[in-house]
């Protein structure tokens, strides 16, 4: 038991000393440094106090639903252990049988002839853009398919942003990632190995993607802030923090913007970008439109999507019951 605590205890102080972890000290650093540059540009820079307040304002960190976020990412990493770490080690079999079958189907006799150094470029690349649009298309699934919804909702009810709201999630949707994440590698993996043979390097810097990390090092952490930082232009490339606080907002308007999380093309694809402006819209607000009892209760957030999801499913069988009968009546009537 001790041994399963410690585990976990470790498992969640990895999320500041993992590159590949959103919250990594690096990334926070360098998120406070962009909030502290985007703040001198907008106020009184000799007012110390102020910059104090704006970075660390007492109304958001301690809101109720920022201290559901905490708590939520401390309970959900114990689920994790139970849930979504067996996915995680299947990524290198299956891999290989990615491997085997496109070895198979395509009958390659030998692979292409190319340098160690394009074997690493290209398959860095081919791993991040397969996984930045598993990402978006997960995400964007979540938003149209009622039942997914309902899960992804819990993180979507955040009504002040900050950057530990991206642990503000349910075990299910967390699962759904784990089960991408997985399935994203190992088709990564077992295209490259069918190119340039079994061993493969990625590009990286202290662990993560090398695309990852300058994205991530880029003020990732400002997406789940009150800091609104615009890109311009760039925003048809890249989703800037400003953008995924409009995919946070409840006005109707910015409903289901937005879904990228580094790259701005699935959304332009799919219809669904929206660019900002350098002043931030005129009464934004974050959460959801259904007004929810206790929405910050912990409680409700775990059992409220299942418990909804179930009468949905209970009604929608009531109905069809109905109809059939109705059906029935009506051919025994003629």
């Amino acid at each position: 038991m001790l041994d399963w605590l410690q585990t976990n205890l470790l498992e969640l102080a990895s999320n500041i000393t993992d590159a590949n972890k959103r919250v990594f000290v690096v990334y926070l650093a360098s998120s406070c440094a962009i909030a502290i540059c985007v703040y001198a540009l907008n106020h009184n820079t000799r007012q110390k106090k102020g910059l104090y307040q704006y970075l660390f304002n007492k109304t958001i960190w301690l809101h109720p639903s920022a201290l559901a976020d905490y708590q939520l990412m401390f309970i959900n990493k114990f689920i994790k252990v139970l849930l979504i770490s067996p996915f995680l080690f299947a990524a290198a079999p299956l891999a290989i049988e990615i491997y085997l079958f496109i070895n198979q189907t395509f009958a390659l006799s030998s692979r292409p002839v190319v340098g160690s150094q394009s074997a690493l470029w290209v398959f860095t690349l081919v791993l991040f853009l397969l996984d930045d649009f598993s990402r978006f298309l997960l995400h964007w699934l979540m938003h149209k398919i009622p039942l997914l919804w309902r899960f992804h909702q819990v993180h979507h009810s955040a009504e002040v942003l900050t950057p530990l709201t991206i642990y503000r999630s349910h075990p299910i949707e967390n699962l759904l990632y784990a089960i991408r994440m997985t399935l994203t590698q190992a088709l990564a993996l077992g295209i490259c190995m069918c190119l340039y043979g079994p061993f493969l390097t990625m590009l990286d810097i202290l662990g993560a993607n090398v695309f990852v990390f300058v994205f991530n090092i880029f003020g990732a952490n400002l997406r789940h802030s009150h800091v609104w930082w615009s890109w311009g232009k760039l925003e048809h490339i890249l989703i800037s923090p400003a953008q995924h606080q409009l995919h946070h907002a409840k006005q109707k308007q910015y409903y289901d913007c937005n879904f990228g999380t580094a790259l701005a093309i699935w959304d332009k694809l799919f219809a669904s970008l929206i660019v900002t402006s350098k002043k931030r819209p005129f009464k934004l607000t974050f959460g959801i439109q259904s007004k929810q009892a206790k929405p910050h209760n912990l409680l409700n957030l775990y059992l409220a999507p299942f418990m909804f999801n179930l009468a949905k499913f209970t009604a929608t069988l009531t109905n069809n019951k109905k109809s059939i009968h109705l059906e029935n009546s009506k051919q025994n009537n003629t």
